[in-house]
């Protein structure tokens, strides 16, 4: 069953297009590559996913509802497009809690839960002007997945990693994989490709493309 709809959706800045119209559906309880050059197309694609861009044609429908007006933003999602931003003079555990109170879903506890899962127990009382790029691009996954979104939109989570890291979340999103969510994943490493995915679309000039893994 589909979660998500991309119907004829397509996008143009001061007429040069960027996104030729595409149609595609996700379904729940997989993930999906999105795979492209630098300024292909793809983060754009998920922007407009994510409620951030609007499509210059098409609709995009999440569990039902199309985005629009009244429905700016999709709900039960966590997303991380591009380098995440947190208060510096704030440990990580405060930004996640300060976070947290725009819809007050979860508590203290699962939010150090989230930490844990993300490898950031040890620094969750370190100040996020302290943290590496890693432990930042952890906090921004730990931020995405905090309140158990059905939906993860995901661009180039692996930034700033090490291997280690990288091949712990790996774990962690094939544990989402399993318990149901979906997620869409742009990614330049192929080991990210190759052993999450179960499907891989490729961008190129604006143009998709699903291709085989």
């Amino acid at each position: 069953m589909a979660i998500i709809e991309i119907d004829n959706i397509s996008k143009e800045f001061s007429g040069d297009i960027v996104l030729h119209p595409v149609s595609i559906s996700f379904e729940k309880g997989k993930i999906y590559g999105i795979i492209g050059r630098n300024g292909s197309g793809k983060t754009v694609l998920l922007k407009i996913i994510s409620g951030f861009l609007r499509p210059t044609t098409g609709t995009v429908t999440i569990n039902g509802i199309s985005l629009g007006k009244k429905n700016e933003f999709p709900k039960n999602t966590g997303i991380l497009i591009e380098k995440p931003v947190f208060l510096p003079y704030k440990s990580g555990f405060q930004n996640l809690k300060y976070l947290s109170q725009i819809q007050k879903l979860i508590n203290d506890q699962e939010i150090y839960k989230v930490l844990e899962q993300t490898g950031l127990t040890s620094a969750a009382k370190k100040l996020v002007g302290k943290y590496s790029m890693g432990m930042k691009q952890r906090l921004g996954i730990a931020q995405a997945i905090m309140e158990n979104p059905e939906i993860l939109i995901l661009d180039e989570p692996m930034n700033g990693l090490d291997d280690q890291g990288a091949s712990q979340m790996r774990k962690l999103f094939l544990q989402l994989r399993n318990e149901g969510k979906t997620i869409l994943l742009a990614s330049h490493m192929q080991e990210d490709i190759h052993e999450l995915c179960d499907k891989v679309y490729r961008i190129d000039a604006g143009i998709i493309e699903e291709i085989k893994i």
